[in-house]
């Protein structure tokens, strides 16, 4: 045997290997796991997206394929998961997509016309749930541009910026200090620890008096103080995402910091509504009923279990004793599981508002779902899971300018951005501020 026939036998084996070990990988669903994790590392929303969307259409083409292996001989669950990820990733990202894609197409090399079908059949199944969980559009809401005066904006190198980094926040161990420090090295930075929860706004009202605008690092609950603190003193707001939940970044298509940190060293600006309920300021939703409830007891247990089983725990908990509550609005008495209030309108229709168009319309959208129809739960359940929730008579859906609820059972507990408090009163009143938030966003976010 030459040394070319040897080496070429050498390669032949080391590539067998290599595609064996990655067969295996794709076989026992090892393989996209760590790719849903990968894509969930980028810190970025759409890669968070891609990677769940992925993973869940993956395990809903695992288990199509191994209950259809169970009743014919027809088993190819690799190539119907790969697929089901592949697509699932593409529909949320192109960029993540992509690499599924090539590990999709080493799935399906050896072409067998029944690995090609269970693929079609995965990515039908990824296709086919996002009509239940509605893919959002890619580019940003759409919001007014703000042209700041001179004397209003910090410099370039941060001078003039405060901003309270909530260390808490996110996965709690990298909030972006540094990277914050390097690119605005004039900018005065707050690591604030929480321990009552007040901390944060005792830090943003203390700078407030002579900052020239403020900034914050954190996830939704932290936004909202910083957003609260902003309207109060005139100031406008840099947000920079670093928490597990980030809905204002994602709706102005704020990926990461370093787009944050560019919109403030260019001076640009949009402006965007902000709502109150019972005079709390929100900025994308609040709610009562059901949820709130959720919220408190996952508080309760994510010392204990961490937060996304507590999030599961708690759901459980929620979904067999949550009892409806009673109040009357537009003069109407009703009994309702739980409501959606949302600054600005929400699309889609349906109980699971991903996304807004606008973030300036002037307009609140309202959702509930009625508890005094019979069966409301197992209705609201079944129009859930066929993607006919729009049309299920115990779930209602309206856009007004202003809400006024009565409390017929005592004061409500309210929420707004994921953050709990109880109502002043049985009256609870929900507006739009006259004025509007000026947030950095980025020129060719805005263009």
């Amino acid at each position: 045997m030459d040394l070319r026939r040897l080496t070429r036998w050498a390669a032949r084996r080391h590539e067998d290997g290599l595609l064996a070990r990655f067969d295996r990988l794709a076989d026992s669903g090892l393989l996209w796991a760590g790719a849903a994790f990968l894509l969930w590392s980028t810190q970025t929303r759409s890669g968070r997206r891609a990677g769940l969307r992925g993973l869940f259409n993956a395990a809903l083409a695992w288990i199509a394929s191994t209950l259809l292996a169970r009743w014919t001989s027809f088993d190819q669950r690799a190539e119907a998961t790969a697929a089901a990820f592949a697509t699932g990733a593409a529909l949320e990202s192109p960029v993540a997509g992509a690499p599924a894609a090539v590990a999709t197409a080493i799935t399906l090399r050896h072409r067998r016309p029944e690995g090609l079908a269970a693929a079609l059949g995965g990515a039908g199944i990824s296709f086919a749930s996002s009509r239940i969980w509605r893919v959002p559009p890619s580019d940003r809401s759409d919001a007014p541009t703000v042209f700041l005066p001179d004397h209003a904006e910090p410099s370039p190198d941060g001078n003039g910026l405060f901003i309270a980094v909530n260390t808490a926040s996110g996965n709690g161990d990298d909030t972006g200090v540094e990277e914050l420090r390097d690119s605005l090295p004039q900018a005065k930075i707050d690591e604030v620890e929480i321990v009552d929860g007040t901390e944060l706004r005792r830090s943003l009202d203390e700078a407030a008096e002579h900052a020239i605008a403020l900034g914050i690092s954190g996830g939704d609950g932290s936004v909202n103080t910083a957003a609260q603190v902003a309207i109060e003193h005139e100031k406008p707001l840099a947000v920079f995402p670093s928490g597990t939940l980030n809905h204002l970044t994602g709706a102005l298509g704020i990926d990461c910091s370093d787009e944050a940190i560019a919109a403030v060293k260019d001076g640009h600006a949009v402006a965007i509504d902000v709502a109150t309920i019972d005079n709390h300021v929100f900025v994308n939703t609040a709610s009562f009923g059901s949820y709130v409830e959720l919220v408190d007891m996952r508080e309760k247990l994510e010392k204990r279990l961490g937060k996304w089983p507590a999030v599961v725990v708690a759901l459980v908990r929620v979904l067999r004793k949550s009892r409806p509550v009673r109040v009357e609005i537009e003069g109407r008495e009703m009994n309702l599981w739980m409501a959606f209030i949302g600054n600005c309108r929400y699309s889609p229709s349906g109980f699971a508002p991903s996304w807004r168009k606008r973030l300036d319309d002037e307009q609140i959208d309202f959702r509930y779902v009625d508890a005094g129809a019979r069966f409301a739960r197992l209705r609201l359940v079944a129009a859930v899971l066929t993607g006919r929730l729009g049309r299920c008579k115990v779930y209602k859906q309206m856009v007004v300018k202003e809400l006024k609820i009565r409390s017929l059972d005592g004061p409500l507990r309210l929420a707004r951005d994921g953050e709990t408090f109880e109502a002043s009163s049985e009256d609870v009143i929900v507006r739009k501020l006259p004025t509007r938030l000026a947030v950095y966003c980025p020129h060719e976010k805005i263009a």
